[in-house]
């Protein structure tokens, strides 16, 4: 039995180690295969593809001398390609309706002709597929090579800014002394020198009446 679920539930349909799956098979008594949709969704159209190519290589003993309708009867006929085609006896060939001895003979020889054409064309579709597969993985060589880059210029960057950094707190560092010492130096020299005595108010009050008595003085002198 053949069960599919959804992607997200596949692992849940599945159980741990597979528990899930054993203790449906032995409920249904049927052997179980669980897969997701997109798996089968693969299996699908990988199916699709190869029933597509045995039509194809089948069409294509038409153009060796075998009439549509043969070509028609042999598929019908479950001939699974030119290779099947191929490894098919006389008496095997002759079980299809309509085909004798003879025809079995020029379906043979189609057969191997256009057996050359398909090699011919498989031959160019793995050269294909092999440049587009060295060119996708030079593609993300390059990325993967840009991006180390990026990250080394980065790197690089962080690096100057932290040796900026560091020199700027290193001169930080290196004037902070001069600052003190200067700043010791001015107050050293703050305390060395006299000090102007700020006259007492006693005094500041005999400054204008001794200015007077002299004024007056002088007015006597005059007289």
């Amino acid at each position: 039995m053949e069960v599919v679920v959804e992607d997200k539930q596949l692992s849940l349909a599945i159980g741990k180690k597979g528990q899930n799956v054993r203790l449906a098979a032995k409920i249904v008594g049927w052997r179980i295969d669980i897969k997701s949709e997109e798996e089968k969704r693969r299996e699908v159209e990988a199916e699709m593809a190869r029933m597509a190519r045995i039509v194809d290589e089948l069409k294509s003993l038409e153009r060796h001398g075998v009439s549509e309708k043969l070509t028609q009867k042999l598929i019908d006929a479950g001939v699974a390609g030119i290779m099947h085609l191929l490894e098919m006896t006389d008496e095997d060939l002759t079980i299809v309706d309509g085909v004798g001895p003879k025809t079995a003979g020029k379906i043979r020889e189609a057969a191997e002709a256009a057996k050359v054409e398909w090699d011919e064309l498989d031959a160019e579709a793995e050269r294909l597929a092999a440049e587009q597969a060295a060119a996708e993985e030079a593609a993300a060589a390059e990325e993967a090579a840009a991006l180390e880059e990026d990250e080394m210029e980065a790197e690089a960057g962080e690096g100057e800014l932290a040796e900026e950094a560091a020199e700027e707190a290193a001169s930080e560092d290196a004037e902070a002394p001069e600052a003190e010492a200067e700043a010791q130096e001015a107050e050293a020299e703050a305390a060395d020198a006299p000090t102007e005595e700020t006259p007492t108010e006693a005094e500041a009050s005999e400054e204008p009446e001794a200015a007077a008595q002299g004024e007056e003085d002088r007015t006597d002198g005059e007289r």
